[in-house]
């Protein structure tokens, strides 16, 4: 059997902070964390799964509660998108939570500078391409390196289910540069997302090694050893 572990689950308390940060009473803990999961689903549902309009890449959303308020800070590589013109977008989602939850709400947004280097952007842009019918074995090898070309020390990118329509589903991924796991210390990223499609599901997960944590990231980053990894594609061909 596989000892695999998730890259984030391992870390938190460690070197991750927890991606809901609040404190609550036996009686009221179930509650809240169905309720923390109920605001997930509906923001990435409204941002990232709406055909109506433009997708806005939210990678991340962590949710902090005090006595007062709910603060839910969006993680995006398209700000503008989830703020909308004049803030409109943002005020309609906060009065929608507020009746959701019967709490005050605050969105706060971060910019992801560089979505090439987060993990979870990666994976919902393959399965966006795969959906789009292109070449699998293509469009993993160009997110990989662009991963590398932004600054990354090592990518890993596996997409599984029947690839290409093939009959029989299988696996396939590529690596390129290192890729500790195991070590605490590293500052790996994972990212999983699902393209689905006529034939059916095929599951993309991404894996990206920044270096350790506490390291000032140094101007030649991008030009590591690891940028000169070559690209391994494993599976049946």
């Amino acid at each position: 059997m596989g000892q695999k572990t998730h890259p984030f689950g391992l870390r938190v308390g460690i070197t991750e902070a927890h991606k809901s940060r609040w404190y609550a009473p036996k009686a009221l803990y179930g509650e809240l964390l169905v309720e923390d999961q109920r605001i997930r689903k509906f923001l990435d549902k409204r941002l990232n799964r709406s055909k109506d309009r433009p997708v806005a890449a939210v990678s991340d959303i962590h949710i902090e509660r005090t006595r007062e308020e709910l603060v839910i800070v969006i993680k995006t590589a398209r700000p503008g998108v989830v703020i909308g013109p004049k803030g409109a977008e943002v005020d309609r989602m906060t009065e929608e939570l507020q009746l959701m939850t019967g709490r005050k709400v605050k969105i706060s947004i971060i910019e992801i500078k560089n979505p090439d280097l987060d993990a979870q952007l990666v994976a919902e842009s393959v399965g966006e391409q795969l959906i789009k019918r292109a070449a699998f074995r293509r469009v993993i090898k160009m997110r990989a390196e662009a991963a590398m070309a932004a600054g990354a020390k090592g990518v890993k990118i596996q997409i599984s289910g029947r690839l290409g329509g093939a009959e029989m589903s299988r696996q396939l991924d590529i690596r390129l540069g290192s890729l500790p796991l195991s070590t605490l210390q590293a500052n790996v990223d994972y990212g999983f997302a699902e393209a689905f499609m006529s034939y059916g599901a095929i599951g993309c997960k991404v894996w990206i090694y920044k270096g350790m944590y506490g390291k000032v990231a140094s101007e030649e980053e991008g030009q590591s050893n690891a940028a000169g990894g070559r690209a391994r594609a494993r599976g049946r061909r």
